[in-house]
Parts: structure tokens; C-alpha cells; sequence
């Protein structure tokens, strides 16, 4: 059987769909390097002394750090604009490139050329091809990936970020001996390796089927589904594939739009476009007001000012045993993700961070350096929570939430919004910490606090489920008239004729796919020809949106 199917690189079947994720981590695993590398230079001495402007100015110090942030708002917000048009392989190898060229420039800052000026642009074009990886990454996974391993593959996507950030910490450690230009210039330029990986592998892999389909690629998305499952060129599992897919298209109310207008993601009805894109959104904002990278990139700072006064070596090299309990811990949800299910792990992370930061902030009131040693506590069991839980989970549930016709879209949305609060607190947290303390903590215990209604009452489970079933889920909900959460309780798990039945069932579309027109292709490939569509957006014209 898997003799005779396609191969990309020489590879087919679960070795292909093994370098897919492979290179899919790679971009994921320098999110996180990148994202952690600024926390051990920027307090340094010599970074300080080659860009004078920041020294002992925490405002500075924020911008130079948060600048990135920008960048990478700006990457997700090109997806959003051009990402259906695209297409996943190419935005990723320009995201990569875009990465690497932002990399060159930072480590090519010298004095007296104006160092800061150009820093600053290098933070911002590197962020710029991570705000197009990190919106991309997630979709093409998923979209690539089976129902049984979707979650898992997209945790280690997201959980990986933390190994990302334990590799920066270290090699900042460890440059922190050498000269000074090797302080800060080395582990800047490390990343680079990252996106020579992904840029050079992209050029290889297969395109997203789905994406393929969605642009009336038939034999090439075909040729795609046989290679990632190693079926057979025309089987008939191939073939059902193909047709479950179009089926969502179709439902889609979108059919035949190669770039879907962003006026789509806010459609109601029975597709729910924008009650969905809120959804996986908001997963993104809770991530990021939840005050993880307030540890994140300032935990050395944080353990410098209030726990181990005036010791950096030390403050630097906690951070660097922070990161590696946050990497532990960011393995987790790869072993539960599937069992245990989304909503159950987005609640026990919200209330492992709460009480982490009540432990922290209560530990810092005495003001006392024995009380402080307490609060490190706090700041340890804190990245624990978040990286088995909300590290990865905000990276899954907008991949996995949002239709096909939307999902390039909705998702760069939620990336876009996961990057402009992580501007926010970023900014914000050293001026914070500067101006009321131990306060900072209270307030990101109270924030977490509030999660938990949020997410009880409105994130339905998605675990075991087929990215087309998902569909399913809203259509009931909007039909029947009941809370999507206990629409996605009462729905049991369908196979594939059963979600086509299904979305027949709720009006989704007319007529299965199968029993459509086809024509051959010039390789007897099976070509889909137009569909009857039944659209939930009627000659350009849109539902009232009904939530």
C-alpha cells in the first residue's frame, strides 16, 4: 500500500508527518529562544555598555525588550492581510529568512553608528518573521496533522517554546564569561541556525492540504493527503479525506474565495465565525495578562532587585534553573492533552498561576531578604502551572477552534492579539515592579482569578475531535439553541460519514460531497468539479450575527 504513494523529500506516512512536525518545532523552538535570549543580556554590563542609553534606565530597558513585541504584531498582522494567499510553506520560509536577516542586523550594531537605532530595527524585523511564524506554524500542523495526534503535536509545538527559552538562558550563562562582545553578540547570533532550518526544510515539505483544496488544488492536495497518510494515489481513503474537507469548505458559506475577506470572521449563524475567532483569541489575551512573560523576561531583574540584591551571577543563573523546571513541566500536556482534555487543563493552569502569585506577592511584603526566598517559590511553582498548561494551550485551541475558510485569518488575529498585550506587559512590568512592588503580583493574582468563569462558561472541548467535527459542535449549538460548551458535552464522537451525516443533518451543506461531478484529471487523478453550495453568506451578503 504505502509502496505506491507519494513521497516528499523520500519520505511518506508517519516518517513525513515526523519532519513536518520537526521543522514545525524548529519554528517554535527559536519563538522561544528569541523570546527568552533579551532576559539574560539585557541586565549585563556590557550590553549596557555598548548601548548607553539603556543603563540603569528601566523604561529603555522595556522598549529595547518590548520593541519585539511590535515586530511580531506586524508579522501576524501581514498573515492576516496576505496569509490565504500565501499559502503556509512560503510564508514560513519568508518568516525564517525575514528572522534571520533581523538577527544579522542586531549582532552588527557597533558604537558610534547610532547602536541603539539599529538594535532597535534588528528587534523589530526579527519580530516581524516571528509574528509571520507564530501565525502561521500552528494553522499548517494542524491541517497536516491526525485527529489522534493534533493536540499532542501542537502541545510539543507550544511546549517547546520553553526549551527554546532554557537554550537562551544557558548560552546567555555561559557568554556571560567570555569577552565582552561575546556577552550579548553570540547569543543573539545563535538563532540563527533556527531559521536556516526551517527557511531550507520549507522548500521540501508538502503544502497543507487543506489550504491546497481551499484554492482548488484537487490533484495536489490529493497527491498530499495519500504522502502525510500513506495511502495509495486515488484510494478510497484518500478520496473520503478529501471529501470531509471539502464538505467544511463548502460549509464554510465561503466556496471558491481563494483569500477570505476578513468581514467573514464576523459572521454568526450556524458556522460561527466570530463567536470562534473570540474564542481562540481571548486564549491568547488570558495568556498574556496572566503575567507570564512579566517572569518570563524579567525573572533575573525581578530576582536581582527583590531576592539576591546586587548578585547577578546568581539572579542569572536562578533564572536559568526557572527555565529548566519550565521546561519539565512544558512536557506535561504532551502525556495528558488528550485525556484530560483542553477545558480541564485551561482551569487547573489558572488556578496553579493564582496561587503562585498570591505566594509570591504575600512572600515580598515584609520586605525582608529570608521572606523574599519565598517568593522565588512562588515564581517557580508559577512557571510550572503555566508551562504544562497555558503555555501551549493558547497555540492549540485558535488552530483548532476556527473554521477552514477562517482559520489562516482568525488565527493570525489571535497571534496579533497575544503579541500586542505581550507589548503591553512586557512594557509595563519593569516600571511596575519599580513603582509598587510586590502590588505587580496582586494584581496578576486577581487578573487569574478572573479567568475561571471565563473559561468554565464559554470554552467548549475540543479534545478527540476532527478539526471538521469542531464544525459540528457550533452548527448544533446555533441550532439547538443550547450553550456551545453543552453542545460539545452532548455531541459524541463521529467518524468520518458520520460528521458528513451530520453536517447534512444541520443544514452545514446540501448534498455530501461524494455525489458530486468529477472529471479526470490528466494523471486519472479524480478532479472535484463545482459543488451546490448551500452558503451561510448569501451573494456577498452576511447573517445577522446570533450568538
Amino acid at each position: 500500500m504505502a509502496s505506491t504513494a507519494p513521497s516528499f523529500m523520500g519520505l511518506r506516512g508517519r516518517p513525513l508527518s515526523l519532519a513536518v512536525s520537526t521543522v514545525a518545532t524548529t519554528g517554535f523552538l527559536l519563538f522561544g529562544y528569541d523570546q527568552g535570549v533579551m532576559s539574560g543580556i539585557i541586565g549585563s554590563a556590557p550590553f549596557a555598555n555598548a548601548f548607553v542609553e539603556i543603563k540603569d534606565n528601566a523604561t529603555m530597558q522595556g522598549l529595547v525588550t518590548a520593541i519585539y513585541e511590535i515586530g511580531c504584531l506586524i508579522g501576524a498582522m501581514f498573515i492576516l492581510g496576505v496569509g490565504d494567499l500565501l499559502g503556509r510553506r512560503k510564508a514560513m520560509m519568508i518568516g525564517g529568512f525575514i528572522m534571520i536577516l533581523g538577527a544579522t542586523i542586531q549582532v552588527t550594531a557597533f558604537p558610534n553608528h547610532a547602536p541603539l537605532a539599529q538594535f532597535i530595527i534588528g528587534r523589530v524585523v526579527t519580530g516581524v518573521g516571528n509574528g509571520i511564524n507564530t501565525s502561521t506554524i500552528p494553522t499548517y500542523q494542524a491541517e497536516c496533522s491526525k485527529t489522534s495526534n493534533r493536540g499532542l503535536l501542537i502541545c510539543i509545538e507550544g511546549g517547546i517554546i520553553a526549551f527554546g527559552t532554557v537554550i537562551a538562558y544557558w548560552i546567555d550563562y555561559g557568554a556571560s564569561y567570555g569577552s565582552a562582545d561575546l556577552t550579548w553578540r553570540f547569543p543573539i547570533a545563535f538563532q540563527i541556525i533556527f531559521g536556516f532550518v526551517v527557511c531550507v526544510s520549507m522548500i521540501f515539505l508538502p503544502e497543507s492540504p487543506r489550504w491546497l483544496l481551499t484554492h482548488e488544488r484537487y490533484e495536489d492536495a490529493e497527491r498530499v493527503i495519500s504522502a502525510l497518510r500513506g495511502y495509495e494515489l486515488g484510494s478510497e481513503e484518500t478520496h473520503l479525506e478529501r471529501d470531509i474537507i471539502l464538505d467544511s469548505i463548502r460549509a464554510s458559506g465561503l466556496p471558491g474565495q481563494k483569500s477570505t475577506p476578513v468581514k467573514a470572521l464576523l459572521t454568526g449563524g450556524k458556522t460561527q465565525h466570530l463567536r470562534r475567532m473570540l474564542l481562540g483569541s481571548s486564549s491568547q489575551l488570558l495568556q498574556q495578562i496572566g503575567g507570564c512573560n512579566a517572569i518570563i523576561y524579567f525573572f533575573p531583574v525581578l530576582f536581582e532587585k527583590s531576592i539576591t540584591p546586587g548578585d547577578h551571577d546568581m539572579a542569572l543563573l536562578m533564572g536559568g534553573v526557572n527555565m529548566i523546571v519550565y521546561a519539565i513541566f512544558a512536557t506535561t500536556s504532551w502525556f495528558i492533552i488528550e485525556r484530560v482534555g483542553r477545558r480541564k487543563l485551561f482551569l487547573w493552569g489558572t488556578v496553579g498561576q493564582c496561587l503562585s502569585m498570591v505566594l509570591t506577592f504575600a512572600c515580598l511584603i515584609p520586605g525582608t531578604q529570608s521572606a523574599a526566598k519565598g517568593a522565588a517559590v512562588g515564581l517557580f511553582t508559577y512557571m510550572a502551572s503555566f508551562g504544562a498548561t497555558w503555555l501551549p494551550l493558547p497555540w492549540l485551541y485558535p488552530a483548532e477552534i476556527n473554521p477552514i475558510k477562517t482559520r489562516a485569518k482568525a488565527n493570525a488575529v489571535s497571534t496579533c492579539t497575544n503579541w500586542l498585550f505581550n507589548f503591553l506587559i512586557v512594557m509595563v512590568t519593569p516600571i511596575m515592579v519599580a513603582n509598587i512592588s510586590w502590588g505587580t503580583y496582586l494584581f496578576f493574582a486577581v487578573v487569574n482569578a478572573c479567568f475561571l468563569p471565563i473559561i468554565w462558561f464559554f470554552y467548549p472541548e475540543t479534545a478527540k475531535r476532527s478539526l471538521e467535527e469542531i464544525d459540528i459542535i457550533f452548527a448544533k449549538g446555533y441550532v439547538e439553541k443550547m450553550s456551545y460548551v453543552r453542545a460539545a458535552e452532548e455531541l459524541p464522537l463521529l467518524t468520518v460519514e458520520q460528521v458528513e451525516q451530520e453536517a447534512l443533518k444541520y443544514g452545514l451543506i446540501d448534498t455530501a460531497a461524494r455525489g458530486a461531478a468529477h472529471a479526470a484529471g490528466p494523471a486519472g487523478v479524480v478532479h472535484e468539479k463545482a459543488l451546490s453550495e448551500k452558503s451561510e453568506v448569501d451573494t456577498g451578503s452576511h447573517e445577522e450575527i446570533e450568538n
